[in-house]
């Protein structure tokens, strides 16, 4: 009962549960993973200390009387939950060796239920999606979706079959605005997820992925190296809004979907921030690049805007510093780093335009070749 049919995971969207350690956990897994461990921290550090000293058959004796009796029987109880729960679940350990193989022999003799692991476990799925992004990324052609803050790329992004959201994939609106109240995922995680995405991707055989332009960091985390000197060869297409259009766009989602959230994240205790004090810390990253002047004046108008809505309940007037900040900040900057990539921009348009155009772009068929 072990898999080593990697790809099928990810088709098929399996339930993993990762018998790690929560801090092997917490540096990060795959998506659709909930981690129910064989050993807690303590245990595992007791078990490895023990190995380095005196052997496996003695860490795995430790490991036998350390999770015994009604913790042995606890820990049983919830893996069989998870299953009964999801019964598309596997299980996986570091390297699908003795500590998967004790879990699986556990769950079997308390609930006849023959869960599969995972072959090579952790690390060897986790080297397959590596190596599976990088010859995606080769293989299939680049599509970039450019254009001015606020223009609405995400939005588009959404409506292309073909297409990754790095910036939802990273928690992340990718600006020094772009922090939402809930953290971002690790760099693992991050990079498992976008391996998944690619695979998803691939396998719908356009022979392309279509992806907005971001710059190698997106908040705290990065694309892989190899990945994004790939991407960054891609063809671009610009899309095209008013100053009004993206002032709406911007006001939607940085006032007032993002005040909800940090109110629901302050509430159940997972941000401990609000969005006026974000908003404040935001202004501040970019002080500098502002230069004194248009530090004070923006904060002046954010403040101003903050203190009306709260006089009135109105937010409306957040529309006033967003529309000078794309026009005076963030429109020239991008221009600047637009004009890099003049060579490779193939179209521009308005947002029915570029859809049109990039649906109509679609290669033909080919058949994957990450298959294991």
């Amino acid at each position: 009962m072990t898999i080593d049919d990697y790809a099928e995971i990810v088709k098929n969207g399996r339930h993993l549960i990762d018998l790690r350690a929560p801090v092997e956990f917490a540096k990060g897994s795959f998506p659709d993973t909930v981690n129910l461990p064989l050993m807690d921290d303590r245990e595992r550090e007791m078990v490895g200390t023990e190995y380095k000293k005196r052997g496996n058959e003695a860490a795995l004796a430790l490991g036998h009387s350390l999770v015994s009796g009604r913790k042995r029987e606890e820990r049983i109880r919830k893996w069989v939950e998870e299953i009964e729960k999801r019964p598309d679940s596997y299980i996986f350990c570091w390297r699908g060796g003795q500590r998967s193989a004790i879990v699986q022999k556990w769950i079997e003799e308390a609930s006849g239920i023959r869960v599969p692991r995972i072959e090579g476990g952790y690390k060897a799925f986790r080297n397959f999606l590596m190596s599976s992004g990088l010859e995606i990324a080769q293989r299939n052609d680049i599509l970039i979706i450019g254009g001015r803050t606020g223009c609405g790329k995400t939005i588009l992004l959404s409506r292309i079959p073909d297409s990754i959201d790095l910036e939802g994939l990273a928690g992340h609106r990718g600006s020094a605005f772009g922090r939402y109240a809930y953290p971002q995922p690790t760099q693992i995680s991050f990079e498992n997820a976008l391996y998944y995405e690619m695979l998803g991707v691939d396998d719908l055989s356009t022979g392309r992925i279509v992806i907005e332009d971001e710059s190698r960091n997106i908040g705290q985390r990065y694309i892989p190296p190899e990945i994004f000197s790939i991407f960054q060869r891609g063809e671009v297409v610009i899309l095209e809004a008013s100053l009004e259009e993206r002032v709406e766009i911007s006001y939607r989602n940085y006032v007032l979907d993002s005040q909800k959230e940090y109110a629901q994240a302050l509430e159940e205790g997972i941000c401990p921030y609000d969005w006026y004090e974000t908003m404040l810390h935001n202004f501040g990253r970019i002080r500098k690049r502002l230069g004194d002047a248009r530090y004070r004046k923006f904060t002046a108008m954010f403040e101003d805007a903050w203190r009306y809505q709260k006089r009135t309940s109105d937010p409306s007037a957040h529309k006033e510093w967003i529309s000078a900040l794309l026009s005076e900040y963030y429109d020239p900057m991008y221009d600047f780093q637009i004009e890099k990539k003049r060579d490779r921009i193939v179209f521009r348009g308005d947002a029915k335009e570029v859809e049109e155009y990039i649906l109509s772009k679609r290669q033909s068929p080919h058949t994957p070749s990450i298959r294991r």
